[in-house]
This record gives structure tokens, C-alpha cells and sequence, in this order.
């Protein structure tokens, strides 16, 4: 397949293919841009159907995540990394190991944190072999109180604070009791996402692809379970991606009712068109780098604090996740006001930010 003719590569500056036969690694490293500081992206791993999809994958992924550091105002770059595999059946601790060998020989150009597929544990086992990860060390707040290093809940409070600022530029409602929302993925951040939305009074529909994870939300949530193929068409307010990319597409559009699409997975829309298309529809949409930013955000605050020896101060970490729901009404403003979908005023405002050196 081609790739530096390919709107994906979108002038990477590094990509590296990693292997380790031993351990069954394959893996792929993308770091898409370094202006504003090194590139810290998550780790993924999946069981792609095939290594170019996994080469457009981590492309899309590299690149999105260079958008949200910028958007978020944080002094780091973006990258992403793919391990090509089941994370159920295939992950060994041997096999994160050579992941984090894979990550020091970059020298500090590319951090890796969790994503689809890895979570804390398997990044401590890379930390065995490498300083660049992040998302790994305990917390200390300001209070002298220990908090997790998994990012994930920060990620899921942003889709919440973001999802509500939608809602309300759209729908016209400051409350969320009684809104509808269907949620594909409901995972390590869906599920709390879920769990945010609740909480706040909200009717879930929820799918998986790990019928475990439904089993929760229905047990633990009250959401009702409905099929992967469902899940587009439901007569609900909010539709929230939180699963992997590419969902908004020409099979899914004609089906979808919401109003808002307003959810964490990355790279929501399969091509740039389909952004268009929801704004002839008017179907508000939250794009994805910014309102999934909040575990970026998280990811920066300890790597500032842990490096510098200070403590962890969780109020200014809210205050900055907060301000996702102010970036995201100033991009409805200006695509309004330009008639310009909403991902094209954000990819503006981005690029404002990471092509200054």
C-alpha cells in the first residue's frame, strides 16, 4: 500500500514497524508531530484484520493525537502506538516488555500510555524497559491523598462535561435527566461514561462487542442492551461512539437519528465528508480529539508534576477538563457562524497552535 501519498500519512515524521518473533510482538510506532514537545499517545492493541489496517489505524490515531495536545493547550506532540493482536487471548507479560524495549530505542521522541486494548498493568510491564510511558504513577493530590494513574476516568469526566455542553448548544436544555443516549463500547471509559450520564438521570442503550461489558451496564446502570447493529437507528438525543473509529460512515448515516454525536472513541468520522454530511443533517458533532482530551490532559498534569517532584493538584486538572465544554462551544460558535463543519473549525484552531515553532 502506498503511504507518503496517502491522506493518512499527512507528513509524519517517524514511523517505525517493530517486531520481536520470540514474544509474537508486531507493532507499529507513529509519531506524527514533535513542534510542541515530545509525542505522547496511547498504546493500542487489536486484532486488526490485516497489517495495512493497522498502518491506517495508528496513522489516524498519531495524527489525532498531535490535534488534541494542541487544541488542549499542553506542551507535548502526538503519536500512537498499535500492537497487532488479541489483547484477550494473545497478551503476555513478555510481550509488553518488548513493547517498552520497542519505546526506548526512540529515545524519548514517543511516550506510551494506555489505550484500546492495554490498560495500567501492561504499561507498568513497559515501564520495566523504558521511562517513556505515562498514565502509570500514583497521583499525589494536594490533599496528601493517592490517586491512580489510569486516565481513564479523567477521559470519560471530559466526554461528560463535553457531551452536556453539546446537548445544550443543540438541544437547548441545561439538564440531562430523561435524555436519551445510545453508547457503542462500553468499556473502560464507556462504562463510567455511562455511569457519569446515570447518574445525571439519563435512559442508556448500550453495545459491545464483549457481552460482559453489556452485562454490567445492564446490571449495574439499568441501560438497556441492544445489538451492534442497532445501536445507529435508536430514536435518542445522543449518539456517543466510545468504542474504535471510523462509525460514522455512509452504511451509518442514513440510519442515524440523533441530534448530537458526542462520544470518546477517536477518529469518529470515517472520512471528511461524513463531517459535512452531519452538518446538512443537523447533526451537532463533538469532535472527537476534543472532547475525548481529558485523558491526555490527565497524562500531562502527572507527567509535569512526577518529573518536577510536585504534588498533584487535582483542582487545576478539573478546571483544565472543564474547559473542554468552553473549546467546544467556541468551535459550534465559529462553524455556525463560517457554516463549516464542526471537525474543519477545530482542525483550524489546532493547527494555529502545533504548525508555530
Amino acid at each position: 500500500m502506498p503511504i507518503f501519498d496517502s491522506i493518512d500519512f499527512d507528513g509524519h515524521e517517524q514511523v517505525v514497524f517493530c517486531s520481536d518473533p520470540e514474544v509474537g510482538l508486531k507493532a507499529i510506532i507513529a509519531v506524527h508531530n514533535t513542534n510542541l514537545g515530545p509525542a505522547l499517545g496511547g498504546c493500542r492493541m487489536w486484532p486488526y484484520a490485516d497489517e495495512a489496517e493497522a498502518v491506517r489505524d495508528v496513522l489516524r490515531l498519531s495524527r489525532g493525537m498531535t490535534y488534541k495536545s494542541a487544541i488542549s493547550n499542553l506542551r507535548l506532540g502526538g503519536g500512537k502506538s498499535v500492537i497487532i493482536g488479541n489483547p484477550r487471548t494473545d497478551k503476555t507479560p513478555e510481550l509488553m516488555r518488548a513493547m517498552g524495549l520497542a519505546v526506548e530505542r526512540l529515545g524519548g521522541r514517543y511516550i506510551a500510555a494506555e489505550d484500546s486494548g492495554t490498560g495500567c498493568a501492561d504499561i507498568k510491564e513497559m515501564a520495566k524497559e523504558t521511562r517513556h510511558v505515562a498514565g502509570v504513577h500514583d497521583k499525589l493530590t494536594g490533599d496528601g491523598t493517592l490517586r491512580s494513574g489510569d486516565p481513564s476516568p479523567a477521559t470519560a469526566y471530559g466526554v461528560f462535561v463535553g457531551l452536556r455542553a453539546a446537548v445544550r448548544y443543540r438541544l437547548g436544555r441545561d439538564y440531562l435527566d430523561g435524555l436519551k443516549v445510545a453508547i457503542q463500547g462500553v468499556g473502560n471509559v464507556g462504562f463510567r461514561l455511562a455511569r457519569y450520564l446515570k447518574e445525571a438521570g439519563a435512559q442508556l442503550w448500550v453495545t459491545d462487542i464483549y457481552e460482559d461489558q453489556v452485562r454490567r451496564a445492564v446490571d449495574e446502570l439499568g441501560a438497556t442492551a441492544v445489538g451492534a447493529d442497532e445501536i445507529f437507528g435508536l430514536d435518542v438525543d445522543v449518539f456517543a461512539p466510545c468504542a474504535l473509529g471510523s462509525v460514522i460512515n455512509d452504511a451509518t448515516l442514513s440510519h442515524l437519528r440523533a441530534k448530537v454525536v458526542a462520544g470518546a472513541a477517536n477518529n469518529q468520522l470515517a472520512e471528511e465528508r461524513h463531517g459535512r454530511e452531519l452538518m446538512k443533517r443537523a447533526v451537532l458533532y463533538a469532535p472527537d480529539y476534543v472532547i475525548n482530551a481529558g485523558g491526555i490532559i490527565d497524562v500531562s498534569y502527572e507527567r509535569e508534576g512526577f518529573a518536577n517532584g510536585k504534588s498533584f493538584d487535582r483542582d487545576q486538572l478539573v478546571r483544565h477538563i472543564d474547559g473542554i465544554a468552553d473549546t467546544l462551544t467556541e468551535i459550534f460558535d465559529r462553524a455556525r457562524s463560517q457554516e463549516m463543519p464542526t471537525g474543519m473549525v477545530a482542525d483550524q484552531i489546532a493547527r494555529e497552535r502545533f504548525l508555530k515553532r
